[in-house]
């Protein structure tokens, strides 16, 4: 029960953020072109509590599924020599598509500015991930496996697509379970062409290949009393091998389990020194073990102001573009839309990064941010996009569509939302069912 409310109340903080700063986007571009605004409103429906200051009713109402701002005059369809002045559908074109653009523009430059914060104070991020996608270790009977990669193999391009980085891997993998991938790869000095076929993991269907980066062990903790304390081994230490060979993360146990009561070299990076210390791994049962609790090297990124802040654009550049890349796979057939996270999974990501501590919540409200004003931009009629087209075609035909034309569109707008709003929540729920959509059937 502890858990639900507090699931709920990290998602109102999330969700309350998101809405009233996109909201305030078109409020303040509206207050700054002269319109008047009735309604500023947290939610959908009826109104259940608010203050009216002034000309317009700040409100909170009864579906928390978004929000919105009313302009007066915003469905009239009269001659705007007819409507007030300060109507919206009094004012020029480009003022109404300045109105409806600087909600997204808004979520945006929250995304940005959080993202520039977090750069600042500095974040622990695993050291693999902007490294060279060199393959370091492959699980036994992994799709990578079966494809006939190596330790050692270099990842060059993924279906055409460059590849740079480990990031840059994990994400086109992931986006695509169950696919054959055509991976072109450097072995040796030679390129050759690997096809591999990926497998789905998770209930979100995650797609999975099976190999790894080369993934140094850092010690995290050490065990008083312990063989690592006593051959002075300490927290922060990054095991570059043992017994002069790379042992990366995901065999790191698998040696010290092996070698009861041996001797073992560890070649140890600490801070800039290179050390070498002898660890005895002391026998319980049939294995060794150190007193260590390790995990996948990781490196402190932090910037200064200026540097900060190109870097946020950078990362919101790259995910923006994940974004329509994952909607482009999406309407393709090539990401599975058990992908998707509706309310349901962003009240549950919200609560896990609430757990986490306040940067893990900003850095999750700075992602969700900048998905809302890139999707809000979609040209589907009851977002913001779909009546930036209206707008679009207007100017281009120099002329307003009639009011029935209208009509439609916001008819067509509507019942494709409720599609949306229904299918999502839909879909988060049969992530939680033994057979997925197949639950559903009764046969």
């Amino acid at each position: 029960m502890i858990s639900i409310v507090e699931t709920l109340v990290a998602f109102a903080i999330v969700f309350g953020i998101l809405v009233f700063v996109h909201e305030f986007g078109h409020f303040f571009m509206g207050k700054l072109v002269g319109m008047r605004i009735e309604v500023f409103s947290w939610g959908y429906g009826r109104r259940l509590v608010g203050i009216k200051k002034g000309e317009t009713d700040y409100r909170i109402s009864l579906i928390p599924m978004g929000g919105y701002v009313k302009f007066s005059g915003e469905d009239a369809f009269e001659e705007p020599s007819k409507l007030d002045t300060r109507d919206f559908m009094a004012k020029k074109r480009w003022q109404r598509f300045l109105v409806l653009v600087m909600g997204s523009v808004m979520n945006i430059i929250l995304a940005l500015v959080l993202m520039a914060i977090i750069n600042m104070v500095g974040v622990n991020v695993p050291a693999y991930q902007d490294q060279v996608p060199v393959i370091g270790w492959i699980e036994p009977d992994s799709p990578a496996q079966k494809a006939g990669l190596l330790p050692g193999d270099k990842i060059v391009m993924i279906n055409n697509q460059a590849v740079k980085t480990w990031s840059d891997v994990n994400l086109v993998i992931s986006s695509r379970p169950e696919r054959t991938l055509m991976l072109k790869i450097e072995r040796q000095g030679k390129v050759k062409q690997v096809p591999l076929t990926t497998e789905s993991r998770t209930r979100y269907q995650m797609g999975y290949a099976g190999f790894f980066g080369q993934i140094l062990t850092q010690v995290a903790m050490v065990e008083p009393g312990s063989p690592a304390e006593k051959a002075g081994l300490q927290p922060g230490d990054v095991i570059l091998a043992i017994n002069d060979e790379p042992v990366y993360f995901y065999r790191f146990v698998e040696v010290i389990q092996k070698n009861p009561e041996v001797p073992l070299k560890f070649l140890v990076q600490r801070g800039k020194d290179k050390l070498e210390l002898i660890v005895t791994p002391r026998r319980e049962g049939d294995v060794g073990k150190i007193g260590v609790m390790q995990t996948p090297q990781s490196i402190l990124k932090k910037y200064p102001p200026g540097a900060a802040f190109i870097q946020s654009i950078k990362e919101n550049a790259r995910l923006a573009f994940l974004v329509v890349n994952f909607i482009k796979d999406l309407i393709t057939g090539e990401a599975s839309a058990r992908q998707l996270g509706g309310p349901i999974e962003i009240a549950n990501f919200s609560y896990a990064a609430f757990r986490m501590g306040f940067l893990a919540m900003m850095s999750w409200i700075a992602l969700i941010s900048l998905q809302l004003g890139i999707i809000n931009l979609f040209p589907i009629p009851i977002l913001d996009g779909g009546q930036i087209l209206v707008l679009m075609v207007e100017g281009i035909i120099r002329r307003d569509l009639s009011p029935k034309v209208k009509q439609v569109i916001m008819q067509i707008g509507f019942a494709m939302f409720i599609f949306i709003l229904v299918f999502a929540i839909l879909n988060d729920v049969v992530k939680r069912l033994p057979h997925g959509w197949e639950s559903l059937l009764p046969w």
